[in-house]
């Protein structure tokens, strides 16, 4: 039930059944999921047990470990997760062996979507949170390296443009259900907005259009000014003199008129995206990272100030860098009073941060959320908290 109490005994012989199946179909991982297990989880661990004996090669995922109530998105981040296990494993033990072979003693710790970072077990065996992280990572280097804890971020890179929001220095969660390639999903992530625009996207002249099919990785290749044959915003940058890259005298044919108009196609673009992702009416500062950062013109409708910041290119990599270490808990407590249930919780988000890697003495509060639930007894109410702290000396 909702406050954790068991309605129905676990049916151990059908769990032993079904991981029999999954072993003559020669599957290796395997989600389990059973309703309100982030409240006691003991079902899930069961089950875990009883098919571990069946398959003991096998990865598995328990949905509980991913931490939200909600019983098909968190049936489906379980799922993503198992289907993500051999991917991690492989990934992880990869930089595992590079940092090994570069002489490095040191812990190794993966970005997650949420802007945090775990030490490598966590990341292996929660591999769906660090889905995507990548823009999250800009958005906190474009905290640290502007200064702001609350403001717009835009991250152009070769392909896409992101657009997120910062609140005190962090990404701005998405409070709604999360679609993966259609999928609902209930994972921390960034409330982003994603748009074919980059320093490789496709440029056509007549009439002007700019993305959203981009050479990606092939622009040093691909690209005009490098001796390919597809116009991009990099050619017209490099024959603005906005970069210093390839060779000008191949681009020398683009008017500053053509120039000009491609650029205002971008910006109008750019506008459009955060216009969209503002939660105020007012100008907002705008901070622009990412190596396509140059199409973000000085002034945007909407935007009080537009910031370049310096080594803004390695936004990605300074956020990466700095990350702090995340903790969270969503329950639902009763017979509790309200100051009792938040503390409860607080202290199941910090304990849940230290087994990540933090250090409690660092920990702090980012995010805090009750919500009583009319009609049930007990004095029920939901909680949310988030914590997150600097990674721990060792």
């Amino acid at each position: 039930e909702y406050d954790g109490r068991p309605f129905m005994p676990l049916d151990e012989a059908a769990v032993t059944k079904a991981a029999g199946e999954m072993k003559a179909r020669g599957l290796k991982s395997v989600a389990i999921s059973s309703i309100f297990s982030p409240l006691d989880p003991s079902h899930e661990k069961r089950a875990a047990e009883l098919v571990a004996a069946q398959l003991p090669d096998a990865v598995i995922t328990c949905s509980a470990d991913l931490g939200r109530i909600g019983l098909l998105e968190r049936e489906n981040a379980g799922l993503l997760n198992a289907a993500l296990a051999d991917l991690s494993r492989d990934t992880i033990a990869a930089f595992e062996k590079a940092i090994a072979d570069s002489g490095i003693e040191a812990a190794l710790f993966i970005t997650q979507n949420d802007g945090t970072v775990a030490e490598a077990h966590q990341a292996r065996r929660l591999p769906v949170y660090s889905f995507a992280s990548g823009a999250t990572n800009s958005m906190r280097g474009a905290a640290y390296l502007s200064g702001l804890s609350d403001a717009m971020v835009v991250d152009v890179g070769g392909t896409t443009t992101d657009v997120g929001q910062l609140k005190h220095g962090f990404p701005r969660e998405a409070n709604s259900v999360v679609k993966v390639g259609g999928v609902r999903t209930l994972f921390r992530m960034p409330d982003l907005l994603s748009i074919g625009l980059g320093g490789g996207s496709h440029v056509s002249l007549d009439p002007v259009k700019v993305g959203p099919v981009s050479v990606g990785y092939r622009l040093l290749k691909d690209g005009i000014a490098f001796g390919g044959k597809q116009l991009t915003t990099t050619d017209i940058a490099v024959a603005s003199d906005v970069l210093k890259l390839g060779d000008k005298g191949k681009v020398a044919h683009l008017d500053p008129d053509t120039c000009r108009k491609v650029f205002a196609e971008a910006a109008r673009l750019a506008e459009e995206a955060i216009d969209r992702m503002k939660t105020e009416a007012g100008d907002v500062p705008l901070i622009a990272v990412g190596g396509g950062a140059f199409l973000i013109p000085d002034k945007l409708a909407g935007v009080s100030q537009v910031i370049h910041v310096e080594h803004g290119d390695c936004a990605n990599a300074v956020g990466a860098a700095i990350a702090q270490v995340s903790g969270e808990c969503d329950q639902i407590f009763k017979d509790m009073t309200r100051t009792d249930a938040i503390a409860a919780a607080q202290g199941i988000a910090n304990d849940r941060a230290v087994a990540a890697g933090a250090d409690r003495k660092t920990l702090s509060t980012i995010e805090s959320e009750d919500m009583p639930l009319a009609y049930l007894p007990g004095n029920s109410v939901r909680v949310r908290v988030r914590v997150v702290g600097d990674v721990a000396a060792s």
